[in-house]
Formats: structure tokens, C-alpha cells, sequence
């Protein structure tokens, strides 16, 4: 290759085709080429227009003329031009620039400290997340926009990570970036006042995309290694701009955990439960450090639902083996979990932590009302399944039928029918 790969990207180009290399520095530098291209605008959709101008031409540069030492400002100068190029266009650039700095200046003139200085925030990444999980954007729209604006994930891979067609993933990114706009929603800093409520919204959206990806609702397959993945990287960011928020490092630490224990939970294309699952293949390094992350945030401030997540998977995670799981522990942080957050899925997992402290028949009792709540919800129906047979319930298998009619899972819908056989 003509040019040498700068930083962290050197080995890599020295093993993969320069088009990987270019993806890979893309997800690693997406959100710091918007951060520095929204220093000059403001507009959220203007500057991704501009970015996604710039991978194009990397795209077909970079593997002409090599890599550039400095890709991240590579990929800064040539968005800028192209995001000049535009607003030389826009009739509109006088009136725009005047706003840009009018932005500006107010926070700089906000009382109390912008959340760089709160925070010490020294990561972009950070700033284009807030953005994203903006609160005049849906859920769905603000998980499809973080995916694409800090992650650097295509829409194809977001279409398909999310289980939606392409068309509904382009029109979510859109809707979000028009929201934005319309909203006057722009790039800087963010408001004292603003702070809390923005990161409740930054945690769950990232949340949101480790759970899609660790339990994925449809296809042939559970997990998804990007959506884990990606949610693991923005997680982990988060928790360098706030290392001592008690909630950022439970989500961390939930993140370590889940993607500790995916290696044992699908083998062979097939589902495997947390009874059967070989625990060797749990990456210990990943448990080691989240339960280190846990006992420095839980003693600090109050306990929220990703620390109390994050604490229940832990006493899985430690357990040499599934008997040795301490089952009064769980139950009690699932009815702590249940009090802070009362989720159907907070109180299924007191069910069926109940029911391994006090028996099958008493965590039947509890997930019936579930059932009936949710009656085309099939997890409920596959846990009252698991603790009829246990129970020799002759209505066990139908259950199980009944459940695997109402999941898109292909690997979750084997695992239901073969429960359902075996008891036939």
C-alpha cells in the first residue's frame, strides 16, 4: 500500500483487506468525525450527510492509495469540505451561522458547568450519544440513530441486527434526524439541568441494544455478536466520562456479564438452558472485572435497575455449577429489581427464582397472573411449561406447543418442541 496506517490500525491493515480496515476505523472514529464536523454546524443531519461523504471516498481512496497515517483526520478534513461544499449551497448559511454561535455563546453563559466540565469528558463519542438518545426521539429511532451515528454501523447491518426491513431502519434514521432538526436540537454542550435525565435516556438505549442482541426475537439464530458488541463499546465509553456513576457502571457491568456467558448459551444452532450450559466456556476475565465494577458502585448512592441486573447475572456468573447458585440471593435482587423497575421480565424472574427457593408450586403461583397478562407472550408460557412438568402436570407439553407457536425464534422453538416431545 502507498500510505501507512496510523495508530492502532497498523497491525490490522498488516492481516485484512484495506476495505475492512476501512470499516473498522469507520465504527472506531464515526462519532469523533461527527463531534468535530458538529462543532461547525450544529445539524446532526448535516454533518452525517458529510461523514458518510468522506467513508464513500475513503472507500475509494484508501485502498488506491493506502490508509493515512492520521485516518480519524483524514476523514475530519475531507467531511469538512464536503459539509462547506453544502452550506455554500444553502441560501439559508448567514442565518444558520448566526444561530451556530448564538447556540454557543448561551451555553457558555449558562449558570453552573457544561457537561465537559462536569463530567471531564474528553470523548466525542460521548457527546453524539446524548444527541442521539435525544428525548424528542422514540426508543426505536434513538437505538437505529446511536447505531449509525456512533457505532458506524450500516443500514443494512442495523436492518438486520434489529430484525426490520431496510426500508423501516432508512425511515427511522431519517424520521430521527428530522425530529432533531425540527426540535432545533443541536450539537454543544449540555445544560446542568439537562444532564440527568438525558443519561436515563442514554443507558436504556443502550440497553436496548444489548438486550436485542442477546435475545434476538426472530431468525435463526439467539444472539447477534454486533449488537452485543456495539453495546458493550458504547457502554464502556459511557463509563469513562462517568466512572463513578453508580447506574453507567451496573450497565457496564451487565454488558461484561451477558457477553461473558454467550459462548455457552447456543451450541451447535442449538438453544442451550442455563442448567446444561458448560461454564468453562464463560470468559472469566469478563466476570472477574464485572464483579469488581459491582462492589465499587453498590455501596455508593441508590440502587437502580441496571445495577440490580447486573448483580442477579453476577451471582449466575460466579457459581461454579447451577446447583451451587445462590438461589435465596437471586430471589431477593428480583424482588428488589421488581421494586424499582416492575417489568413483566423483572417479575418472571422472581417467578422462577421463587420457585427454586420454595418450590415448583410456588412459582407457578406467581407466573399465572403473568400468563394471563400477557397471553401472547411466550416466555411467561414456557416458564409455567418448565414448572408444570416439574410438577407432572399433564398440561406441561401443550404449553411448550403453545410457546413455540408464539416466538419467531428458530433455535428457541427447537429447544420448546423437543421439551414438548420428551414429555410426550
Amino acid at each position: 500500500m502507498g500510505g501507512d496506517v496510523g495508530g492502532d490500525v497498523g497491525g490490522h491493515a498488516a492481516r485484512a483487506p484495506v476495505a475492512d480496515v476501512v470499516g473498522d476505523v469507520w465504527r472506531r472514529e464515526a462519532p469523533h468525525v461527527l463531534a468535530a464536523l458538529g462543532r461547525r454546524s450544529g445539524d446532526l443531519a448535516d454533518c452525517e450527510d458529510a461523514a458518510q461523504e468522506a467513508l464513500a471516498d475513503a472507500a475509494v481512496q484508501w485502498p488506491r492509495d493506502g490508509v493515512p497515517a492520521n485516518p480519524r483526520g483524514w476523514l475530519v478534513r475531507v467531511a469538512s469540505r464536503r459539509l462547506v461544499d453544502a452550506q455554500r449551497s444553502d441560501a439559508a448559511r448567514p442565518a444558520r451561522e448566526r444561530r451556530a454561535e448564538t447556540d454557543r455563546t448561551s451555553a457558555r453563559r449558562a449558570d453552573g458547568a457544561t457537561w465537559s466540565d462536569r463530567a471531564g469528558d474528553q470523548d466525542d463519542s460521548l457527546q453524539v450519544l446524548l444527541l442521539c438518545s435525544h428525548p424528542v426521539l422514540s426508543r426505536t429511532s434513538a437505538v437505529a440513530l446511536t447505531l449509525r451515528a456512533v457505532a458506524g454501523l450500516s443500514t443494512e447491518q442495523i436492518a438486520a441486527g434489529l430484525l426490520v426491513p431496510r426500508s423501516t431502519t432508512a425511515q427511522r434514521i431519517s424520521r430521527a434526524k428530522a425530529s432533531l432538526r425540527t426540535a432545533g436540537v443541536r450539537f454543544g454542550p449540555i445544560p446542568p439541568e439537562e444532564l440527568a435525565p438525558r443519561l436515563h435516556a442514554v443507558r436504556h438505549v443502550v440497553h436496548l441494544v444489548l438486550t436485542t442482541g442477546s435475545s434476538l426475537p426472530a431468525g435463526p439464530t439467539v444472539l447477534d455478536a454486533d449488537l452485543t458488541g456495539e453495546a458493550l463499546r458504547l457502554a464502556e465509553r459511557l463509563h469513562r466520562a462517568l466512572p463513578r456513576d453508580p447506574e453507567t457502571t451496573g450497565l457496564l457491568a451487565l454488558a461484561l456479564l451477558t457477553a461473558a456467558r454467550a459462548p455457552g448459551r447456543v451450541v451447535a444452532g442449538r438453544l442451550v438452558p442455563l442448567a446444561e450450559q458448560d461454564r468453562s466456556t464463560w470468559d472469566r476475565v469478563a466476570v472477574d472485572r464485572a464483579v469488581s465494577l459491582l462492589e465499587e458502585a453498590l455501596p455508593h448512592g441508590p440502587v437502580g435497575t441496571f445495577q440490580l441486573q447486573a448483580a442477579i447475572a453476577a451471582v449466575h456468573a460466579t457459581a461454579p455449577a447451577f446447583e451451587d447458585t445462590d438461589w435465596p440471593q437471586v430471589l431477593a435482587l428480583y424482588r428488589m429489581l421488581v421494586e424499582v423497575d416492575p417489568h413483566p421480565a423483572s417479575r418472571l424472574g422472581a417467578a422462577v427464582a421463587l420457585a427454586e427457593v420454595e418450590g415448583a408450586e410456588a412459582g407457578l403461583a406467581a407466573v399465572e397472573p403473568l400468563v394471563a397478562a400477557r397471553p401472547h407472550d411466550h416466555r411467561p408460557l414456557a416458564v409455567r411449561a418448565h414448572l408444570r412438568s416439574r410438577l407432572g402436570h399433564p398440561g406441561a407439553a401443550e404449553d411448550f406447543r403453545r410457546a413455540a407457536a408464539l416466538t419467531d425464534s428458530v433455535p428457541e422453538q427447537r429447544y420448546l418442541h423437543a421439551q414438548a416431545d420428551a414429555l410426550s
